[in-house]
């Protein structure tokens, strides 16, 4: 007769499962540097999210709120592929006059916000929404901006090399827009993309450590 298995065979081991990835919903390359710079290659996917309808629907909520929830639809859109990883989503807005301001698209748009927002100070909000297998961690980050008074050939050659066409605010602090950007209040990695202090109050809420997740 054939052999039965014994009931009490041994457990899988635990200790033999992969680690957790790290997951960034996101092609910035900003973002990007932000993680490999802090030690961590993270793996890269594009969120399909259409931002415009969700912002539109949250007219009545507050900027901060507004954010997150743009970072929470990222995180979102590619958690369902990662069950058993991490994944971070993030979305910056600038906050001026009472009014966010995403990303300008065209030169035009560009200078009248360089314009509008020269001399000036305004906070970018940086939304976060850290996805875990045991829980997800929503935050943003507020940092206050001092532009600088920013000549009108300067705005126009700035708009025109392409640099913060993409960008939340019409800059970007770690390249050429550094030259307009008199002084921040906060935390500087938010205000490039993605906050490492608010990334790793996630992790530490469920348990991971960073030092976890370096490239050794």
């Amino acid at each position: 007769m054939p052999h039965s298995a014994p009931h009490n065979e041994p457990a899988l081991n635990l200790c033999t499962m992969s680690k957790p990835r790290i997951v960034l919903a996101s092609t910035s390359p900003s973002r990007l540097s932000i993680l490999r710079g802090a030690g961590i290659e993270p793996i890269t996917a594009a969120p399909e999210v259409d931002e415009d309808a969700l912002i539109a629907s949250l007219a009545d909520a507050s900027p901060a709120h507004v954010v997150e929830e743009l970072a929470s639809a990222k995180a979102h859109a590619v958690a369902a592929d990662f069950p058993d990883d991490i994944v971070i989503g993030g979305d910056s807005m600038l906050l001026l006059d009472g009014e966010l301001q995403g990303k300008p698209h065209t030169v035009e748009r560009t200078v009248a916000r360089w314009q509008a927002q020269r001399g000036r100070t305004a906070e970018l909000i940086t939304g976060h929404c850290v996805v875990t297998p045991k829980g997800e961690h929503r935050e943003a980050a507020i940092t206050a901006l001092d532009f600088a008074q920013a000549s009108d050939a300067d705005i126009e050659a700035y708009a025109l090399t392409g640099e913060p066409l993409e960008c939340a605010g019409a800059f970007t602090l770690e390249a050429m827009g550094g030259w307009f950007i008199d002084g921040i209040s906060g935390d500087p990695s938010s205000v490039i993309g993605l906050s490492l202090p608010v990334v790793r109050r996630a992790l530490y809420t469920y348990g991971y450590s960073v030092s976890q997740f370096w490239n050794r």
